[in-house]
């Protein structure tokens, strides 16, 4: 027999290609519908099948032992349902023009035949729900409508199952191009200072990870040999959490190739956010640092806009916080921002970070890990190295939070 044009569509072969079910085995949410039709219709057998174009395979069979499932198209009587699209009811098989020559009446004893479409949710016909009896009978309406709800339940299933898949690849695609637009709002690769050690940790979200959240640093050349470090954090997430994220980086790279006083640079950025105009403002925080050769090591001026102070780890243990409390930034036309200096010596570290390290919560019980948590961290962190140092606060916070953290995380060491 020739295969129809309906049964090769390259449509439809697509579609139950789509589907994932050739070649699986048996799954209880379509042998529960067989299973039904079998005890109401009061027949010994029934199929949920999927049709290709070589063969009908029986993903639910009621009545068949073995492991064979499945027969060819031409033994099959799901062909003539692709063909039509259409239920087909044949009380008598061999005395049906249709049916009469088909192998399957003396191979399964098929006498009877009810079927209808299984359809995609784009309607092409995947398949076949069906009923067969190895005697001659009269189909009754209630048969009829029962068969017609039970392809409709199992081509439900295979929609769900569908969508599922399709919502599945659309989160991998959102996660896939947020993780690539989070990047592009980092620096990529961080420069080498002279005579400090820079190590970064980075971690985005792990709720909701098709979006962008605003952590962000950066490290480059400020003038007169000097070398700007940021860390800061834009209040929310989104598209428009990134623009401000990308303003603020590229505003403060601009401002520090004119001047070396952090708080002045954010004074800057400040004015930026304020005379950005836009529907959606945000606020952001953020701390910034001007480091400088010096005789005894490496000279550091810091200033904060409502971010919290960087820490310290001097070379013999100490843990001292370095930077003043101002406000926010996008708030007011003239924030109170602060600048303070110290000297990292030979040993020492230099620790700045977003809140999504103190703020981290424990799942269980929902504790922060909190700012002292985090300076015991740093305080028991011996070994003089900012890759060392960056690591155990990182693994710290996700060994607390069992890797469910709801926020990223930024984490910067300048190690002396």
């Amino acid at each position: 027999m020739t295969l129809t044009v309906q049964i090769l569509d390259s449509g439809r072969l697509a579609a139950v290609r789509r589907t994932g079910l050739l070649d699986t085995g048996s799954e209880e949410a379509f042998d529960r519908l067989t299973r039904l039709a079998a005890t109401l219709l009061g027949t010994p057998y029934a199929f949920v099948t999927i049709v290709d174009d070589t063969r009908s395979f029986w993903k639910s069979c009621i009545g068949v032992d073995g492991p064979e499932r499945q027969n060819t198209v031409q033994e099959s009587f799901c062909q003539y349902v692709v063909n039509s699209g259409a239920e087909l009811i044949v009380p008598d098989t061999r005395a049906d023009p249709l049916t009469a020559d088909n192998p399957s009446n003396d191979s399964m004893g098929v006498a009877a035949w009810a079927g209808f479409p299984v359809r995609s949710p784009d309607g092409h016909v995947l398949g076949t729900f069906c009923a067969v009896d190895t005697v001659t009978r009269s189909w009754t309406p209630h048969d009829i409508e029962v068969l017609k709800t039970l392809a409709q339940a199992a081509a439900g299933e295979i929609a769900l199952r569908e969508a599922a898949d399709e919502a599945r690849a659309a989160a991998a695609r959102a996660e896939q191009l947020a993780d690539t637009l989070q990047q592009s709002l980092l620096p990529p690769m961080l420069p080498e200072i002279p005579g400090v050690e820079v190590a970064v940790r980075y971690r985005r979200a792990t709720a909701g990870t098709a979006d962008v959240y605003g952590d962000f640093y950066d490290v480059f050349p400020s003038v007169r040999d000097a070398w700007a470090v940021v860390v800061g954090d834009v209040a929310g997430k989104g598209p428009q959490a990134a623009k401000v994220t990308a303003l603020a980086r590229y505003t403060l790279r601009a401002a520090a190739a004119r001047c070396t006083t952090p708080s002045a640079n954010l004074l800057t950025l400040n004015a930026a956010l304020l005379g950005w105009y836009t529907d959606d403002p945000r606020f952001l925080t953020a701390i910034h640092a001007t480091l400088r050769t010096h005789p005894d090591g490496i000279s550091v001026r810091v200033s904060c806009g409502g971010h919290d102070p960087a820490l310290i780890r001097r070379a013999d243990g100490r843990i001292q916080s370095l930077g003043r409390h101002g406000l926010v930034l996008g708030w007011r036309s003239e924030p109170t921002l602060h600048d303070q200096r110290t000297v990292l010596r030979r040993g020492d570290s230099l620790v700045m970070f977003t809140d999504g390290v103190t703020e981290a919560r424990r799942a269980g019980d929902r504790e922060l890990f909190g700012p002292e948590r985090l300076r015991e961290v740093i305080a028991g962190t011996a070994g003089g190295s900012a890759e060392k140092l960056a690591e155990a606060i990182d693994e710290a916070v996700t060994t607390f939070t069992g890797g469910h953290a709801s926020d990223d995380t930024a984490i910067l060491v300048l190690h002396v």
